[in-house]
């Protein structure tokens, strides 16, 4: 069948990388700064995007509408097929949250967890699920640190959300090695000495999945996200997973692969007991590795999108 061309934002990497992995054309508006693009992606300017031949528009923000109709002189979803991908679980008003695309007919709102189409008002506007799908980083598990590893984006500047508030608790279950981003002044911040929690800038890629795997358990304390691909990736690598039974992830994580609660006293329990028994810590992640790669996988997320993508541009 014909490749599509298809354009599509800058607007999350991950997700982006997986994306650009499929059997077709993806054109991606160039802006300053422009640093390399992942898997087929090219980047073309926006005043060349009229000219480029789109089939299909894939947009992630509200207003890339009005950016897609200025450049193409086409209006998404009534001149150009169109896909409107949300990435977020909504926030705010929840579970009453509008979403702006709420009662269009003639663009599908594709949400990347079932609780988030849950949870998001669309009205009348038809919806799918579309899960996330990854390239499989191998199994580097080796557990040999009695530790938990924790990827955590700015804890600080959410703290309930990203439950950077719930670690002294966890803590108690088990040393806590934080990898990520604006981690400065999280242990005086939690009154946490380095022993307890010890963070971990800068790994990126396969230096910071080799860096996770060497713990023994990952821990998502996250309240509030949708979803959690570094949870995905651990479980590729093949950790066993304790965390919270919060938004998406008491689907993301089968009861063989670890243990998710909304119970903070489990959740510790269950830490402490896989950074103690190192074999039920590898039985666990070797089920979780499984379970990741079949639901997870790359092969499954870029055939649903091909279907999606060849069924609206048609």
């Amino acid at each position: 069948m014909p490749r599509l061309r298809v354009l599509v934002f800058r607007t999350d990497e991950r997700w982006l990388d997986a994306f650009t992995r499929g059997g077709h054309d993806y054109l991606v508006p160039a802006g300053p700064g422009h640093h390399a693009l992942p898997g087929a992606a090219r980047a073309v300017p926006p005043e060349g995007l009229a000219d480029a031949g789109v089939d299909v528009a894939v947009l992630q923000r509200p207003e890339e509408l009005e950016l897609v109709t200025r450049w193409l002189g086409r209006c998404p979803g009534r001149d150009l097929p169109a896909i409107y991908v949300e990435h977020r679980a909504p926030a705010g008003a929840v579970p009453d949250s509008r979403h702006p695309l709420a009662d269009r007919h003639d663009i599908c709102l594709v949400h990347v967890a079932h609780f988030n189409e849950l949870m998001w008002d669309a009205g009348t506007t038809p919806t799918t699920v579309i899960e996330p799908g990854i390239p499989d980083p191998g199994e580097l598990y080796s557990g040999e640190l009695a530790r938990a590893a924790v990827l955590l984006e700015w804890p600080l500047k959410r703290p309930r959300m990203s439950g950077t508030d719930l670690l002294p608790r966890f803590a108690e279950g088990a040393e806590l090695d934080v990898f990520g981003t604006g981690l400065a002044g999280l242990n005086a911040a939690l009154n946490l000495g380095e022993h307890r929690l010890y963070t971990v800038c800068g790994q990126t890629g396969r230096q910071l999945h080799e860096a996770m795997a060497r713990r023994r358990v990952y821990l998502q304390p996250a309240r509030w996200t949708a979803p959690d691909l570094a949870l995905v990736e651990a479980m590729q690598l093949g950790m066993p997973v304790v965390g919270l039974a919060t938004t998406e992830t008491a689907r993301m994580v089968p009861p063989e692969a670890g243990l998710v609660s909304t119970a903070i006293d489990e959740v510790t329990a269950a830490l402490r007991e896989l950074v103690g028994d190192r074999a039920m810590a590898r039985q666990q992640g070797k089920q979780a590795r499984e379970y990741a790669l079949t639901r997870y996988g790359l092969e499954p997320f870029l055939r649903r999108w091909d279907d999606l993508l060849r069924h609206t541009a048609r």
